[in-house]
């Protein structure tokens, strides 16, 4: 994809940045980020847990696979390192990785709660340790959060607790690194229609409508609108944008998530 400027030539935003996008898989939402900064001339590395995932990424794509589980520490630095090694040195680094628990506050186990710390606070904090220390010309790193970290989802409450955690690591980050050049954002959309996590219920007709009434915009996010956000902050356009959580919802935030009641009544339950 190309920007054409009147009497000019075609630039791409991202031309010989080199990113590192964590948790992309088929079908997913990094796999559509790294996609659209592939079309905006980045050289990429993808990171994915499975095996078969990266070599996919990277058959697809024509980009670098890595495998990479985010609960692994040692793992991550590997991933790291082998990107910036290929790539002499990173730009941009993006966590895309979660885990969209559902189950209720009182039924949620100290199992899941291990897992769900390992991959929405410990994992995405070792990343953004390892990416810290590879960009030492400066970079943006960019966690993707979710909206649910602002407004209130039934339960939720594992998976709304690390993210919005994570979002103040994000500004600890930039707080703390912003004299070197590392700018750290979050992005936080609603639910996305055509990504694995929430897709299937935003594909029923009265689940959508449901979302489309609590969205000022009265549609669901696509993959797209994350991915649009994430190139302008991995660009030079957003260069003074740091310590921010970007909402992607439509301006859900401005409503609410559906209960689980108007659930229920919009099935005549």
């Amino acid at each position: 994809m190309t920007n054409d400027h009147e009497g000019g030539t075609s630039t791409r935003r991202l031309e010989n940045k080199r990113a590192l996008i964590l948790g992309a898989a088929p079908g997913n939402l990094g796999a559509v980020i790294a996609s659209r900064f592939v079309e905006e001339g980045a050289r990429v590395a993808v990171a994915a847990r499975r095996p078969d995932a990266a070599e996919a990424m990277a058959d697809e794509l024509g980009v670098t696979g890595l495998v990479c589980d985010i609960t692994d520490g040692a793992a991550i630095d590997r991933a790291v390192g082998e990107a910036s090694s290929r790539f002499g040195g990173l730009d941009i680094g993006i966590n895309t990785s979660g885990w969209g628990l559902l189950k209720p506050f009182l039924e949620t186990t100290e199992d899941d709660l291990n897992t769900m710390a390992a991959i929405q606070f410990v994992g995405p904090f070792r990343f953004f340790q390892a990416l810290v220390k590879a960009m030492t010309g400066g970079g943006s790193i960019i966690q993707i959060s979710s909206v649910t970290a602002t407004i209130m989802m039934e339960n939720h409450a594992a998976y709304m607790g690390t993210k919005a955690g994570m979002d103040h690591i994000v500004r600890t980050i930039a707080n703390e690194f912003g004299t070197q050049g590392i700018r750290a954002n979050s992005i936080a959309p609603g639910g996305i229609a055509d990504t694995p996590m929430s897709a299937g219920g935003l594909n029923i007709p009265q689940i959508a409508n449901l979302y489309n009434r609590e969205i000022p915009i009265g549609r669901p996010g696509v993959a797209d609108d994350v991915a649009n956000t994430a190139v302008w902050l991995a660009s030079d356009e957003s260069g003074f944008v740091t310590g921010q959580m970007i909402h992607v919802s439509g301006g859900q935030t401005l409503r609410r998530n559906p209960s689980f009641a108007d659930i229920q009544g919009a099935f005549g339950a």
